[in-house]
Protein backbone atom coordinates (compact mmCIF):
# COMPACT_ATOMS: atom_id res chain seq x y z
CA UNK A 1 0.00 0.00 0.00
CA UNK A 2 2.83 2.44 0.88
CA UNK A 3 4.32 2.16 -2.63
CA UNK A 4 0.99 1.95 -4.48
CA UNK A 5 1.50 2.00 -8.26
CA UNK A 6 5.26 1.31 -8.10
CA UNK A 7 7.32 -1.83 -8.29
CA UNK A 8 8.85 -2.58 -4.88
CA UNK A 9 12.36 -2.93 -6.29
CA UNK A 10 12.15 0.51 -7.89
CA UNK A 11 11.00 1.95 -4.59
CA UNK A 12 13.95 0.40 -2.74
CA UNK A 13 16.44 1.78 -5.27
CA UNK A 14 14.90 5.23 -5.00
CA UNK A 15 15.11 5.02 -1.24
CA UNK A 16 18.87 4.40 -1.49
CA UNK A 17 19.28 7.31 -3.90
CA UNK A 18 17.35 9.60 -1.58
CA UNK A 19 19.47 8.65 1.43
CA UNK A 20 22.53 9.86 -0.48
CA UNK A 21 20.97 13.05 -1.85
CA UNK A 22 19.62 14.12 1.52
CA UNK A 23 23.20 14.58 2.72
CA UNK A 24 23.39 17.78 0.64
CA UNK A 25 21.30 20.88 1.04
CA UNK A 26 20.09 20.89 -2.54
CA UNK A 27 18.39 24.28 -2.21
CA UNK A 28 18.35 26.63 -5.15
CA UNK A 29 17.93 30.38 -5.43
CA UNK A 30 16.77 31.31 -8.89
CA UNK A 31 19.17 33.30 -11.02
CA UNK A 32 16.25 35.00 -12.70
CA UNK A 33 16.35 38.79 -12.12
CA UNK A 34 12.99 40.51 -12.22
CA UNK A 35 12.49 44.12 -13.23
CA UNK A 36 11.91 45.68 -9.83
CA UNK A 37 9.99 48.76 -11.00
CA UNK A 38 7.20 49.26 -8.49
CA UNK A 39 3.88 48.42 -10.12
CA UNK A 40 1.16 50.97 -9.40
CA UNK A 41 -2.54 50.27 -9.06
CA UNK A 42 -4.47 50.48 -12.29
CA UNK A 43 -6.38 53.78 -12.57
CA UNK A 44 -10.04 53.86 -11.56
CA UNK A 45 -11.16 54.19 -15.19
CA UNK A 46 -9.31 51.03 -16.33
CA UNK A 47 -11.34 48.67 -18.49
CA UNK A 48 -10.90 45.85 -15.95
CA UNK A 49 -12.85 47.96 -13.45
CA UNK A 50 -15.66 48.74 -15.87
CA UNK A 51 -19.14 48.94 -14.33
CA UNK A 52 -21.59 46.66 -16.18
CA UNK A 53 -24.17 48.58 -18.26
CA UNK A 54 -27.71 49.23 -17.09
CA UNK A 55 -29.27 50.83 -14.06
CA UNK A 56 -28.41 49.00 -10.82
CA UNK A 57 -26.80 46.14 -12.73
CA UNK A 58 -25.26 43.44 -10.47
CA UNK A 59 -21.50 43.77 -10.23
CA UNK A 60 -18.58 42.20 -8.35
CA UNK A 61 -20.12 38.77 -8.84
CA UNK A 62 -18.13 35.98 -7.18
CA UNK A 63 -18.71 32.48 -5.89
CA UNK A 64 -17.28 30.22 -3.23
CA UNK A 65 -18.15 26.83 -1.82
CA UNK A 66 -21.44 26.94 0.07
CA UNK A 67 -21.30 23.81 2.24
CA UNK A 68 -18.77 21.36 3.58
CA UNK A 69 -19.10 18.65 0.91
CA UNK A 70 -19.15 20.65 -2.33
CA UNK A 71 -22.84 20.39 -3.25
CA UNK A 72 -23.47 24.03 -2.35
CA UNK A 73 -22.31 27.38 -3.67
CA UNK A 74 -22.47 30.91 -2.26
CA UNK A 75 -23.21 33.47 -4.99
CA UNK A 76 -22.35 37.06 -4.01
CA UNK A 77 -22.84 40.35 -5.84
CA UNK A 78 -23.37 44.08 -5.30
CA UNK A 79 -26.11 46.36 -6.58
CA UNK A 80 -24.97 50.00 -6.38
CA UNK A 81 -28.19 52.03 -6.43
CA UNK A 82 -30.91 50.06 -4.65
CA UNK A 83 -31.39 46.54 -3.25
CA UNK A 84 -32.94 45.05 -6.39
CA UNK A 85 -33.62 41.32 -6.47
CA UNK A 86 -32.15 39.13 -3.75
CA UNK A 87 -32.65 35.84 -5.57
CA UNK A 88 -30.60 33.64 -7.90
CA UNK A 89 -32.14 31.72 -10.77
CA UNK A 90 -30.20 28.55 -11.63
CA UNK A 91 -30.54 25.47 -13.82
CA UNK A 92 -28.62 22.49 -15.13
CA UNK A 93 -27.06 22.93 -18.55
CA UNK A 94 -29.52 21.91 -21.31
CA UNK A 95 -32.40 21.69 -18.83
CA UNK A 96 -35.69 23.58 -19.09
CA UNK A 97 -36.31 23.33 -15.33
CA UNK A 98 -35.21 26.49 -13.52
CA UNK A 99 -34.87 26.87 -9.76
CA UNK A 100 -34.78 29.92 -7.54
CA UNK A 101 -32.87 30.50 -4.31
CA UNK A 102 -33.34 33.45 -1.97
CA UNK A 103 -30.41 35.24 -0.44
CA UNK A 104 -29.65 37.84 2.20
CA UNK A 105 -28.75 41.50 1.96
CA UNK A 106 -26.17 43.50 3.87
CA UNK A 107 -24.32 46.80 3.62
CA UNK A 108 -21.86 48.70 5.75
CA UNK A 109 -20.32 52.11 6.39
CA UNK A 110 -16.60 52.66 6.78
CA UNK A 111 -15.47 56.15 7.76
CA UNK A 112 -16.77 58.35 4.90
CA UNK A 113 -17.74 55.45 2.61
CA UNK A 114 -21.09 53.65 2.32
CA UNK A 115 -21.14 50.36 0.46
CA UNK A 116 -23.60 49.29 -2.18
CA UNK A 117 -26.15 46.61 -1.43
CA UNK A 118 -24.22 43.37 -0.91
CA UNK A 119 -26.09 40.16 -1.70
CA UNK A 120 -25.20 36.63 -0.62
CA UNK A 121 -27.25 33.66 -1.77
CA UNK A 122 -26.44 30.06 -0.77
CA UNK A 123 -27.62 27.41 -3.22
CA UNK A 124 -27.73 23.91 -1.75
CA UNK A 125 -28.29 20.31 -2.86
CA UNK A 126 -26.67 20.67 -6.27
CA UNK A 127 -25.56 17.60 -8.19
CA UNK A 128 -21.88 16.74 -8.16
CA UNK A 129 -19.80 17.18 -11.32
CA UNK A 130 -22.51 19.13 -13.13
CA UNK A 131 -22.53 22.37 -15.09
CA UNK A 132 -25.09 24.94 -13.94
CA UNK A 133 -26.03 28.33 -15.27
CA UNK A 134 -27.13 31.05 -12.88
CA UNK A 135 -28.60 34.53 -13.21
CA UNK A 136 -28.62 37.53 -10.90
CA UNK A 137 -30.45 40.83 -11.34
CA UNK A 138 -33.87 41.72 -12.74
CA UNK A 139 -35.37 43.22 -15.89
CA UNK A 140 -32.92 44.55 -18.42
CA UNK A 141 -29.96 44.17 -16.10
CA UNK A 142 -30.01 40.40 -15.64
CA UNK A 143 -26.55 38.86 -15.84
CA UNK A 144 -25.82 35.19 -16.54
CA UNK A 145 -22.82 33.08 -15.49
CA UNK A 146 -22.00 29.39 -15.07
CA UNK A 147 -20.28 27.04 -12.65
CA UNK A 148 -19.20 23.40 -12.67
CA UNK A 149 -19.69 21.64 -9.34
CA UNK A 150 -16.88 19.40 -8.08
CA UNK A 151 -16.93 15.61 -8.27
CA UNK A 152 -18.17 13.71 -5.25
CA UNK A 153 -15.39 13.44 -2.64
CA UNK A 154 -13.36 10.29 -3.10
CA UNK A 155 -9.78 9.06 -2.73
CA UNK A 156 -8.81 8.89 -6.40
CA UNK A 157 -10.76 11.85 -7.78
CA UNK A 158 -8.40 14.04 -9.86
CA UNK A 159 -8.79 17.77 -9.35
CA UNK A 160 -6.79 20.92 -10.10
CA UNK A 161 -6.53 23.87 -7.74
CA UNK A 162 -5.11 27.26 -8.67
CA UNK A 163 -3.07 29.23 -6.12
CA UNK A 164 -2.86 33.02 -5.85
CA UNK A 165 -2.01 35.29 -2.94
CA UNK A 166 -1.49 38.99 -2.22
CA UNK A 167 -3.08 39.94 -5.51
CA UNK A 168 -4.04 43.60 -5.28
CA UNK A 169 -5.02 45.50 -8.42
CA UNK A 170 -1.86 46.65 -10.18
CA UNK A 171 -0.83 46.03 -13.77
CA UNK A 172 1.13 43.05 -12.44
CA UNK A 173 -2.03 41.81 -10.71
CA UNK A 174 -3.76 41.90 -14.07
CA UNK A 175 -0.87 39.99 -15.66
CA UNK A 176 -1.10 37.33 -12.95
CA UNK A 177 -4.84 36.81 -13.37
CA UNK A 178 -4.57 36.83 -17.18
CA UNK A 179 -1.69 34.37 -17.00
CA UNK A 180 -3.72 32.08 -14.72
CA UNK A 181 -6.77 32.23 -16.97
CA UNK A 182 -4.77 31.59 -20.14
CA UNK A 183 -2.68 28.71 -18.84
CA UNK A 184 -3.08 25.33 -20.54
CA UNK A 185 -3.40 23.95 -17.02
CA UNK A 186 -6.97 24.75 -16.03
CA UNK A 187 -7.62 25.42 -12.38
CA UNK A 188 -11.09 24.30 -11.31
CA UNK A 189 -11.09 26.12 -7.97
CA UNK A 190 -8.77 28.87 -6.77
CA UNK A 191 -7.22 28.75 -3.31
CA UNK A 192 -6.59 32.36 -2.29
CA UNK A 193 -4.15 32.80 0.59
CA UNK A 194 -5.05 36.31 1.69
CA UNK A 195 -4.52 40.04 1.01
CA UNK A 196 -7.21 40.92 -1.51
CA UNK A 197 -7.75 44.56 -2.51
CA UNK A 198 -5.07 46.50 -0.56
CA UNK A 199 -7.66 49.24 -0.03
CA UNK A 200 -6.12 49.86 3.38
CA UNK A 201 -2.95 51.16 1.70
CA UNK A 202 -4.92 54.24 0.66
CA UNK A 203 -5.73 57.27 2.86
CA UNK A 204 -8.77 56.53 5.01
CA UNK A 205 -8.76 52.92 3.78
CA UNK A 206 -10.45 54.01 0.57
CA UNK A 207 -13.19 51.39 0.21
CA UNK A 208 -13.79 52.29 -3.42
CA UNK A 209 -10.79 50.05 -3.99
CA UNK A 210 -12.80 47.13 -2.60
CA UNK A 211 -15.35 47.82 -5.35
CA UNK A 212 -12.78 48.06 -8.14
CA UNK A 213 -11.09 44.85 -6.95
CA UNK A 214 -14.43 43.02 -6.91
CA UNK A 215 -15.09 44.07 -10.51
CA UNK A 216 -11.52 43.15 -11.49
CA UNK A 217 -11.70 39.53 -10.32
CA UNK A 218 -15.30 38.95 -11.46
CA UNK A 219 -14.13 37.66 -14.84
CA UNK A 220 -12.80 34.56 -13.06
CA UNK A 221 -14.40 34.48 -9.61
CA UNK A 222 -17.94 34.45 -11.05
CA UNK A 223 -17.18 31.14 -12.79
CA UNK A 224 -15.02 29.17 -10.39
CA UNK A 225 -15.03 29.21 -6.58
CA UNK A 226 -12.37 31.22 -4.81
CA UNK A 227 -11.64 29.78 -1.37
CA UNK A 228 -10.94 32.79 0.84
CA UNK A 229 -8.24 33.28 3.47
CA UNK A 230 -7.99 36.53 5.43
CA UNK A 231 -4.66 38.36 5.43
CA UNK A 232 -3.31 41.37 7.30
CA UNK A 233 -4.69 43.76 4.65
CA UNK A 234 -8.19 42.54 5.48
CA UNK A 235 -7.95 43.64 9.12
CA UNK A 236 -8.92 47.28 8.39
CA UNK A 237 -8.64 48.13 12.09
CA UNK A 238 -8.58 51.95 12.27
CA UNK A 239 -9.84 53.33 15.60
CA UNK A 240 -8.41 56.73 14.64
CA UNK A 241 -11.04 56.77 11.86
CA UNK A 242 -13.75 55.55 14.20
CA UNK A 243 -13.42 51.99 12.87
CA UNK A 244 -12.55 49.70 15.82
CA UNK A 245 -14.07 46.50 14.37
CA UNK A 246 -11.46 44.39 12.53
CA UNK A 247 -12.18 42.68 9.20
CA UNK A 248 -15.33 44.76 8.65
CA UNK A 249 -15.27 45.21 4.83
CA UNK A 250 -13.93 41.69 4.26
CA UNK A 251 -16.56 39.91 6.36
CA UNK A 252 -19.39 41.91 4.79
CA UNK A 253 -18.21 41.20 1.25
CA UNK A 254 -16.79 37.67 1.33
CA UNK A 255 -18.96 35.02 2.94
CA UNK A 256 -17.67 31.48 3.55
CA UNK A 257 -19.39 28.28 4.80
CA UNK A 258 -17.84 28.37 8.27
CA UNK A 259 -20.92 27.19 10.14
CA UNK A 260 -21.02 24.01 8.07
CA UNK A 261 -17.56 23.27 9.51
CA UNK A 262 -18.71 23.88 13.10
CA UNK A 263 -16.57 27.01 13.26
CA UNK A 264 -17.55 30.03 15.30
CA UNK A 265 -15.88 32.49 12.91
CA UNK A 266 -15.70 33.03 9.14
CA UNK A 267 -11.96 33.57 9.56
CA UNK A 268 -11.27 29.86 10.09
CA UNK A 269 -13.18 26.99 8.52
CA UNK A 270 -12.80 23.86 6.41
CA UNK A 271 -14.23 22.29 3.26
CA UNK A 272 -13.94 19.06 1.32
CA UNK A 273 -13.50 19.23 -2.43
CA UNK A 274 -12.88 16.19 -4.64
CA UNK A 275 -10.00 14.27 -3.01
CA UNK A 276 -8.84 17.08 -0.71
CA UNK A 277 -9.71 18.37 2.73
CA UNK A 278 -8.83 22.05 3.01
CA UNK A 279 -8.37 23.80 6.34
CA UNK A 280 -8.32 27.61 6.36
CA UNK A 281 -6.66 29.31 9.34
CA UNK A 282 -6.45 32.94 10.46
CA UNK A 283 -2.98 34.29 11.15
CA UNK A 284 -4.44 37.51 12.59
CA UNK A 285 -6.96 36.13 15.06
CA UNK A 286 -6.29 34.61 18.46
CA UNK A 287 -4.67 31.21 17.96
CA UNK A 288 -3.08 30.50 21.33
CA UNK A 289 -4.04 27.59 23.52
CA UNK A 290 -7.74 27.48 24.45
CA UNK A 291 -8.72 30.19 21.96
CA UNK A 292 -11.73 29.40 19.73
CA UNK A 293 -9.47 28.83 16.71
CA UNK A 294 -7.23 26.45 18.68
CA UNK A 295 -10.17 24.45 20.02
CA UNK A 296 -11.77 24.25 16.58
CA UNK A 297 -8.60 23.08 14.82
CA UNK A 298 -7.94 20.47 17.49
CA UNK A 299 -11.31 18.88 16.74
CA UNK A 300 -11.19 19.47 12.99
CA UNK A 301 -7.95 17.56 12.46
CA UNK A 302 -9.50 14.54 14.17
CA UNK A 303 -12.47 14.65 11.78
CA UNK A 304 -10.48 14.45 8.54
CA UNK A 305 -11.14 11.10 6.85
CA UNK A 306 -8.02 10.39 4.79
CA UNK A 307 -9.69 7.33 3.26
CA UNK A 308 -12.24 9.63 1.61
CA UNK A 309 -10.10 12.74 1.12
CA UNK A 310 -6.45 11.64 1.31
CA UNK A 311 -5.00 15.08 0.57
CA UNK A 312 -4.86 17.45 3.54
CA UNK A 313 -4.11 21.09 2.65
CA UNK A 314 -3.78 24.02 5.04
CA UNK A 315 -4.16 27.67 3.99
CA UNK A 316 -2.93 30.58 6.11
CA UNK A 317 -1.63 34.01 5.29
CA UNK A 318 1.62 34.29 7.25
CA UNK A 319 4.18 31.57 6.37
CA UNK A 320 5.64 29.36 9.10
CA UNK A 321 8.89 29.02 7.15
CA UNK A 322 10.41 31.75 4.99
CA UNK A 323 14.01 32.67 4.18
CA UNK A 324 13.25 36.21 2.97
CA UNK A 325 14.34 39.17 5.11
CA UNK A 326 10.99 40.96 5.05
CA UNK A 327 8.48 39.42 7.48
CA UNK A 328 11.25 37.09 8.64
CA UNK A 329 9.99 34.72 11.39
CA UNK A 330 6.64 36.48 11.77
CA UNK A 331 4.97 33.08 11.69
CA UNK A 332 7.19 31.62 14.42
CA UNK A 333 4.58 31.76 17.18
CA UNK A 334 2.01 29.92 15.08
CA UNK A 335 4.68 27.42 14.02
CA UNK A 336 5.47 26.65 17.65
CA UNK A 337 1.76 26.18 18.34
CA UNK A 338 0.75 24.04 15.39
CA UNK A 339 3.71 22.48 13.58
CA UNK A 340 3.55 19.39 15.81
CA UNK A 341 -0.08 18.87 14.79
CA UNK A 342 0.75 19.30 11.10
CA UNK A 343 3.40 16.58 11.38
CA UNK A 344 1.25 14.30 13.52
CA UNK A 345 -1.68 14.46 11.10
CA UNK A 346 0.58 14.31 8.03
CA UNK A 347 -0.57 17.54 6.41
CA UNK A 348 0.60 17.35 2.80
CA UNK A 349 1.16 21.01 2.00
CA UNK A 350 0.75 24.38 3.73
CA UNK A 351 0.17 27.34 1.40
CA UNK A 352 0.81 30.88 2.63
CA UNK A 353 1.20 34.40 1.28
CA UNK A 354 2.32 37.62 3.04
CA UNK A 355 5.90 37.52 1.73
CA UNK A 356 5.75 39.05 -1.76
CA UNK A 357 7.81 36.38 -3.48
CA UNK A 358 7.82 32.63 -4.09
CA UNK A 359 9.45 29.89 -2.03
CA UNK A 360 9.05 26.15 -1.63
CA UNK A 361 10.48 24.20 1.27
CA UNK A 362 11.70 20.66 1.68
CA UNK A 363 9.69 18.40 3.96
CA UNK A 364 11.16 19.55 7.25
CA UNK A 365 10.13 20.04 10.85
CA UNK A 366 11.48 21.73 13.95
CA UNK A 367 9.27 20.06 16.54
CA UNK A 368 12.19 18.75 18.63
CA UNK A 369 13.20 22.25 19.74
CA UNK A 370 12.19 23.15 23.31
CA UNK A 371 14.28 26.33 23.85
CA UNK A 372 16.81 24.70 26.21
CA UNK A 373 17.94 21.71 24.13
CA UNK A 374 19.59 23.73 21.36
CA UNK A 375 17.94 21.65 18.60
CA UNK A 376 16.83 24.74 16.69
CA UNK A 377 17.76 23.68 13.15
CA UNK A 378 14.91 22.23 11.07
CA UNK A 379 15.54 18.65 9.97
CA UNK A 380 14.24 16.52 7.09
CA UNK A 381 11.01 14.85 8.16
CA UNK A 382 9.03 12.65 5.76
CA UNK A 383 5.87 13.14 7.81
CA UNK A 384 6.04 16.95 7.60
CA UNK A 385 4.28 19.18 5.06
CA UNK A 386 5.85 21.01 2.18
CA UNK A 387 5.56 24.75 2.92
CA UNK A 388 4.90 26.93 -0.11
CA UNK A 389 4.89 30.74 0.04
CA UNK A 390 3.00 32.21 -2.89
CA UNK A 391 2.37 35.83 -1.86
CA UNK A 392 3.39 37.03 -5.29
CA UNK A 393 0.14 38.01 -7.01
CA UNK A 394 1.33 41.50 -7.95
CA UNK A 395 0.25 44.12 -5.42
CA UNK A 396 1.30 47.76 -5.22
CA UNK A 397 3.76 47.17 -2.37
CA UNK A 398 6.11 45.40 -4.77
CA UNK A 399 8.33 42.37 -4.51
CA UNK A 400 10.45 41.24 -1.59
CA UNK A 401 13.92 40.64 -3.00
CA UNK A 402 16.32 40.51 -0.04
CA UNK A 403 16.96 36.94 1.14
CA UNK A 404 18.80 35.40 4.07
CA UNK A 405 22.23 34.10 3.10
CA UNK A 406 23.31 31.41 2.72
CA UNK A 407 20.10 29.76 1.61
CA UNK A 408 18.96 27.58 4.53
CA UNK A 409 18.81 23.83 4.04
CA UNK A 410 15.04 23.76 4.44
CA UNK A 411 14.53 26.02 1.40
CA UNK A 412 14.27 24.01 -1.83
CA UNK A 413 13.61 26.85 -4.30
CA UNK A 414 13.06 30.59 -4.00
CA UNK A 415 12.57 33.41 -6.47
CA UNK A 416 11.54 37.05 -6.15
CA UNK A 417 8.96 37.24 -8.93
CA UNK A 418 5.23 37.66 -9.33
CA UNK A 419 3.25 34.60 -10.34
CA UNK A 420 0.72 31.91 -9.45
CA UNK A 421 0.60 28.16 -8.92
CA UNK A 422 -1.34 24.98 -9.63
CA UNK A 423 -1.84 21.91 -7.47
CA UNK A 424 -2.88 19.12 -9.82
CA UNK A 425 -4.04 16.13 -7.76
CA UNK A 426 -3.80 12.93 -9.81
CA UNK A 427 -5.00 10.28 -7.35
CA UNK A 428 -4.67 9.34 -3.68
CA UNK A 429 -0.89 9.07 -3.85
CA UNK A 430 0.40 11.68 -6.29
CA UNK A 431 -0.05 15.39 -6.97
CA UNK A 432 1.94 17.75 -9.15
CA UNK A 433 2.61 21.32 -8.04
CA UNK A 434 3.88 23.94 -10.48
CA UNK A 435 4.66 27.64 -10.18
CA UNK A 436 4.63 30.09 -13.09
CA UNK A 437 6.03 33.60 -13.38
CA UNK A 438 3.32 35.96 -14.52
CA UNK A 439 5.30 37.20 -17.53
CA UNK A 440 6.61 33.96 -19.02
CA UNK A 441 4.97 31.96 -21.78
CA UNK A 442 1.87 30.32 -20.40
CA UNK A 443 3.30 26.80 -20.48
CA UNK A 444 6.56 27.68 -18.72
CA UNK A 445 7.02 26.27 -15.25
CA UNK A 446 9.68 28.10 -13.26
CA UNK A 447 9.46 25.54 -10.45
CA UNK A 448 7.63 22.25 -10.05
CA UNK A 449 7.55 19.21 -7.79
CA UNK A 450 5.78 15.88 -7.53
CA UNK A 451 4.23 15.45 -4.10
CA UNK A 452 3.71 12.06 -2.52
CA UNK A 453 0.75 11.85 -0.19
CA UNK A 454 2.05 11.43 3.35
CA UNK A 455 -0.88 9.28 4.42
CA UNK A 456 -0.36 6.74 1.62
CA UNK A 457 3.34 7.02 0.83
CA UNK A 458 6.42 7.36 2.99
CA UNK A 459 9.14 7.83 0.38
CA UNK A 460 10.84 11.21 0.52
CA UNK A 461 10.80 13.18 -2.73
CA UNK A 462 13.75 15.24 -3.85
CA UNK A 463 14.25 18.00 -6.36
CA UNK A 464 16.74 17.71 -9.20
CA UNK A 465 19.24 20.49 -9.81
CA UNK A 466 17.13 21.67 -12.73
CA UNK A 467 14.21 22.32 -10.37
CA UNK A 468 11.86 20.86 -12.95
CA UNK A 469 10.56 17.82 -11.12
CA UNK A 470 10.94 15.79 -7.98
CA UNK A 471 11.84 12.13 -8.41
CA UNK A 472 9.47 9.73 -6.70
Amino acid sequence: MATRGFDLNIALVLGLILSVLEASNGGRTSSYVRNDDLSRDMPLDSDVFRVPPGYNAPQQVHITQGDHEGKGVIVSWVTPDEPGSNSVLYWVENSELKNRAEGILTKYKYFNYTSGYIHHCTITDLEFDTKYYYEVGIGNTTRRFWIVTPPKPGPDVPYTFGLIGDLGQTHDSNRTLTHYESSPVKGQTLLFVGDLSYADDYPYHDNRRWDTWGRFIERNAAYQPWIWTAGNHEIDFAPDLGEPIPFKPYIHRYHVPYQAADSTSPLWYSIKRASASIIVMSSYSGFGKYTPQYKWLEKELLKVNRTETPWLIVLMHCPLYSSYIHHYMEGETMRVMYEKWFVEYKVDVVFSGHVHAYERSERISNIAYNIVNGLCTPIRDQHAPVYITIGDGGNLEGLVTEMTQPQPSYSAYREASFGHGFLDIKNRTHAYFSWNRNQDGYAVEADSVWLLNRHWNFLEEFVSDSGDIATL
